[in-house]
């Protein structure tokens, strides 16, 4: 018995989530899969790598006009701007250069799926209602994830494809050179710290040491996405999609620093961005000293998005019932994932 063929176009493949997707729709063995990012990358097996620039609508034209084949877009594209209203141009603009190329095209699509955030419920901009429901109301714009899914909608009207939108918390895997990545400042860090001896303090705001927080683990993220891309009770559904539990920085502070063999010592509010803004010389001795990759110090870590996080002196959680009462079971302890992402870039040589 034959099965319909899937093709998957990752749009941000080489991001946190779009490198983790990449590789779960590979371990799955059914599916054939084409990463996109500005960088591209290296072909194996039946993934495919284009280096595409999504703001340019005409190499978007030219580039994604013959990939015929697609059955399923995966949307993770993202890109960076000061402001909040910034975003809103270029990330709508990215979207809007993928579907207007392969969507004419791609006669078998069957479904688009969005990754979006708890942006979607103000997070970023203080105090929410928590947990946050799917069905929560809008809040004044601008925020492209909410333009974005808008576009979407407008889109369906008619097409023969359906739409999901996923919405998880602070995502945390392996990924380099990308701008939201916590694990890795926290890495990064702490590595600093233990290579100038000095203890391992909470960065933030002295409220955020005690707010409730969660975290969505990138392998729990892709497993979650081709889900509700492929199960058609999610047709057209928004997900809250987190690991399961929640923790404060209070507790689990302590144990981050055990594992980097630090003491955790009082709180001490102090931006990353200005105090870890000189150690580039360090950071090339340290790769020296201890055999790690030659990974630029500038690429390697975003300082203002540990700010960013490190700033909630708020609770910052979601409803994920949803998704389970829809089908989705799966759950990871937050623990574990820090300490095992550690420990993953212990092996790979990117902190010593």
């Amino acid at each position: 018995m034959q099965t319909e063929p899937k093709v998957a176009l990752v749009v941000g493949a080489q991001g946190v989530i779009g490198r983790r997707l990449v590789e779960h729709l590979a371990e799955l063995g059914d599916w054939d899969v084409v990463g996109l990012s500005r960088r591209g990358g290296t072909d194996s097996g039946r993934v495919r790598h284009l280096s595409v620039d999504l703001l340019d609508r005409d190499d978007c034209a030219k580039r994604l006009g013959e990939l015929t084949h697609v059955t399923h877009i995966f949307y993770a594209a993202y890109q960076d701007r000061p402001t909040w209203a910034e975003l809103v141009p270029p990330n709508l603009a990215m979207l809007v250069n993928v579907v207007d190329a392969v969507e004419p095209v791609a006669k078998g699509l069957r479904h688009i799926s969005l990754m979006q955030g708890y942006k979607v419920y103000g997070a970023h901009l203080g105090p929410f209602k928590t947990p946050a429901r799917e069905d929560d109301a809008p809040h004044m714009p601008p925020e492209f994830n909410v333009d974005q899914q808008d576009f979407l909608e407008r889109r369906r009207q008619g097409a023969s494809w359906t739409w999901s939108a996923i919405r998880p918390s602070v995502v945390c895997g392996f990924a380099l050179g990308n701008p939201m990545n916590l694990a890795m400042v926290i890495a990064v860090y702490a590595s600093i710290a233990k290579e100038l001896k000095v203890p391992l303090r909470f960065p933030g705001k002295p409220g955020a040491y005690g707010s409730l927080l969660e975290m969505t683990d990138a392998g729990l993220l892709a497993r979650a996405t081709v889900w509700a891309a492929t199960d058609e009770r999610c047709a057209d559904q928004a997900f809250n999609i987190n690991n399961g539990d929640l923790f404060r920085w209070s507790s689990m502070w302590p144990k981050i620093a055990r594992f980097f063999d630090l003491e955790a010592s009082d709180p001490l509010p102090m931006s990353l961005d200005t105090v870890m803004a000189d150690k580039g010389p360090l950071w090339t001795s340290m790769t020296e000293k201890h055999g790690l990759e030659p990974h630029p110090y500038e690429q390697l870590v975003s300082w203002p998005f540990g700010d960013f996080v490190f700033s909630w002196d708020y609770d910052m959680f979601a409803d994920g019932s949803k998704a389970r009462r829809f089908g989705f079971h799966e759950f990871v302890d937050t623990e574990k994932m820090f300490l095992g992402i550690f420990a993953d870039l212990r092996t790979r040589r990117i902190i010593p």
